[in-house]
């Protein structure tokens, strides 16, 4: 049996903790942060383009700032497969949008697939699989199935998932439903969790039949499609800003989860880079970099003509782009974002942005 996924890929985020390489008009999505060349965004589309059949089954919803920047980093996918959102409203509104977009193009029986444009994937063929077990579980009954990442700490910078009863394997892989979504916990209560043996991180990919989700939202969530099924892209104006975890998946009684083990980091921040390209080496360089007795520091410079020299530090992130240059304590890397909003405030610096 073929198993048809359309994949729609979410990049409408700004990945402001990577400032200042990450800008408005160039986010995260459109950074090369692991050394392959190709863009994170790219790397996602590379990664789901066999999946889908080809680019004319590829979608992105974006936001309006960037999504000519989205046609020049995939100058393949067709212009109308690109869903532009007017303002940003979070996930909820950008899930039912793009569900209903695909739906009349394909039909509600179709499967749809919600992917975050800037994670990293290690194990690519262990992905594919998983996201197969996917399909086959949204086809074997109504089914919102969600992909849990197994924890390999007690992380408190994501949402965990609750597994229940196993309902079956696909692909020899186990499917759970949901018992529940949690916020972001404390480490106390992240330990907690990883203990049972219970839990995995929320990944933020979805899988499930169009009319499943759209019947779903109905019950849960029926302003929100109205006003989308009813106006389109001219809703968003009236539309608050919710994510699809609080407006359905904390909800529904449909959710199931795979937990999955294919290497995945979301990159979060600098210190994700570290998590990725650091192995053995004293400091992760992506740059031009002279250093003495630095240690465990993270170095980024856009121009490679430029050098980057550091005596006896540790711990530090460097990043050099254009005229803007950041040094921070890597156990403060979240901060960054505190410093970009401050810009906003400041009508000399929003060049910066």
């Amino acid at each position: 049996m073929e198993l048809k996924l359309i994949p729609i890929i979410l990049a409408g985020g700004k990945g402001e903790r990577f400032w200042p390489v990450s800008r408005l008009k160039r986010p995260k999505q459109f950074l090369c942060l692991d050394g392959s060349g190709r863009s994170l965004l790219q790397s996602t589309a590379d990664r789901l383009l066999d999946l889908a059949g080809g680019w004319e089954n590829l979608w992105v919803i974006t936001s309006e700032i960037i999504a000519e920047g989205v046609q020049e980093q995939l100058p393949n996918l067709p212009k109308s497969n690109i869903l532009v959102e007017p303002q940003g409203r979070d996930t909820a509104a950008a899930v039912a949008w793009a569900t209903l977009e695909v739906a009349k193009k394909y039909g509600e029986d179709v499967v749809v697939g919600f992917f975050p444009s800037d994670h990293w994937i290690g194990d690519v063929a262990a992905y594919n699989k998983t996201l197969n077990a996917a399909v086959q579980q949204a086809l074997f009954k109504p089914s919102i199935v969600t992909l849990g990442i197994t924890p390999n700490q007690p992380a408190t910078g994501y949402g965990y998932i609750e597994q229940g009863e196993k309902q079956g394997y696909f692909n020899q892989l186990p499917v759970y439903q949901v018992i529940r979504f949690t916020e972001k916990p404390d480490q106390a209560t992240a330990k907690s969790f990883i203990a049972t043996g219970n839990f995995s991180w929320n990944s933020g990919m979805f899988i499930f039949q169009a009319k499943v989700v759209l019947a779903e939202l109905a019950k849960y969530a029926p302003q929100l499609l109205q006003s989308l099924a009813e106006k389109g892209r001219d809703a968003y104006a009236e539309l608050k800003k919710e994510s699809i975890d609080y407006a359905l998946m904390e909800k529904t009684q449909l959710a199931y989860v795979l937990p999955a083990n294919f290497g995945w980091d979301d990159l979060g921040d600098w210190n994700g880079v570290e998590r990725l390209l650091k192995g053995d080496q004293d400091n992760v360089e992506l740059g031009t970099h002279i250093s003495k007795n630095t240690q465990d520091a993270i170095i980024y410079a856009s121009d490679r003509d430029e050098v980057i020299v550091t005596i006896g530090l540790k711990d530090v992130v460097i990043v050099r782009d254009g005229k803007v240059t950041l040094v921070v304590d890597k156990n403060h890397t979240q901060d960054i974002k505190e410093i970009v909003k401050s810009l906003h405030n400041h009508a000399e610096l929003k060049h910066l942005l």
